[in-house]
């Protein structure tokens, strides 16, 4: 009898569900996050609002009848995630762009998925196929040329926004995969929660520590900006985006994360009125073409 080769493992659709609510909320999260910066620190602006959202989350969770209670031994790999996944992604890309320019950060954050594949290989061992390696290619070549044209330009005065991004989108991608090797038994809103609370609390501390906030001053946009950022990246998106991870191949969940700068440029030229030309158009459709052969591969 001839031996078939092994199917490869079905890609469930409502893990592309979550993928996709993740990436609209992360998206659009670019273009009010730079409203927000008018009126609010980023550090201030970014820790205040996860806390606030982690504590949104652990009451849903209560309400929900979900334990809130962490075991022992899950103590150390849920801190882990939250460092990773949260604190070192908002708190590194933020110090990022002290050197560096939004679209050559925003190149080196969207590395992510290149150190993700590598590491479900190597942590994993998740089969990375020739489709999804140019689905992977093809996406970074779409965001590349989306927000820096000609990438990232190099220089000695650049060298610590560089390598800030890099370590971010490292460690954003290694909690990726560690997300799928700890496989947190608490149930999922409370991990979102604890997760969440966990990561924001240093880099609120870090926007005491630094920056000065007026909230008094806070227009009525700036606080529903606020409340969005609560309220759609953090509870909803970030919940969605740990369910993913529990359902879809690591690969495949980082590949996916490449719409969000496609989101966000959209976002931003509906909302900020930036150009949108046929350059740009073309590199969106590049970037969502690879995604969408990484989620069928």
């Amino acid at each position: 009898m001839i031996a078939l080769p092994p199917t490869p493992p079905r890609i469930a659709p409502i893990g592309l569900v979550f993928l996709a609510i993740t990436s609209v909320g992360w998206g659009l999260n670019w273009p009010v996050m730079k409203i927000l910066l008018g009126e609010l620190p980023p550090l201030t602006a970014r820790g205040y609002t996860g806390v606030a959202g982690a504590v949104l989350l652990a009451a849903l969770a209560l309400l929900r009848g979900e334990r809130l209670r962490v075991a022992r031994g899950q103590w150390a790999p849920l801190v882990v995630l939250a460092l990773l996944n949260v604190t070192g992604w908002m708190a590194l890309m933020g110090l990022a762009l002290l050197w560096l320019p939004g679209g050559e950060a925003a190149v080196i954050a969207y590395t992510m998925p290149v150190w993700a594949s590598a590491l479900a290989w190597l942590i994993l061992g998740e089969r990375m196929s020739w489709p999804r390696i140019v689905a992977m290619l093809m996406a970074f070549a779409g965001v590349a040329a989306l927000m820096g044209g000609d990438g990232v330009a190099a220089s000695r005065d650049k060298l610590p926004g560089i390598a800030l991004a890099m370590l971010g989108a490292f460690g954003f991608a290694l909690g990726t995969v560690l997300a799928k090797r700890f496989r947190l038994t608490l149930p999922l809103i409370a991990s979102s929660a604890w997760q969440i609370g966990i990561g924001s609390v240093p880099v609120a501390l870090l926007g005491v520590a630094f920056e000065t906030a007026q909230f008094a001053s806070l227009s009525w946009t700036g606080w529903g900006l606020l409340t969005y950022i609560v309220l759609i990246p953090f509870c909803l998106a970030y919940v969605c985006w740990f369910a993913a991870l529990q359902i879809l191949p690591a690969s495949v969940a980082a590949i996916g994360t490449m719409a969000v700068p496609v989101i966000g440029v959209v976002g931003s030229a509906m909302m900020l009125h930036e150009p949108l030309g046929v350059f740009q158009i073309s590199a969106l459709l590049l970037t969502l073409a690879g995604v969408a052969l990484a989620t069928r591969t």
